[in-house]
């Protein structure tokens, strides 16, 4: 088996623990990413428009 396959079974299995173990900090913790993807988008789409007008 290669180095990145073990990484990526590693991985998921450390993923499935967390979530399984502590399903709320790893709600909080998706929504967080989610809200932080949000604002990056909101920050280029105001960049972009700032650009173009």
């Amino acid at each position: 088996m290669n180095a990145k396959k073990l990484a990526t079974f590693a991985g998921i299995a450390l993923v499935l623990f967390f979530v399984i173990a502590q399903p709320g900090n790893a709600a909080g913790l998706v929504n967080n990413i989610i809200g932080f993807l949000r604002d990056a988008a909101e920050a280029v789409i105001t960049f972009v428009s700032n650009i173009f007008s």
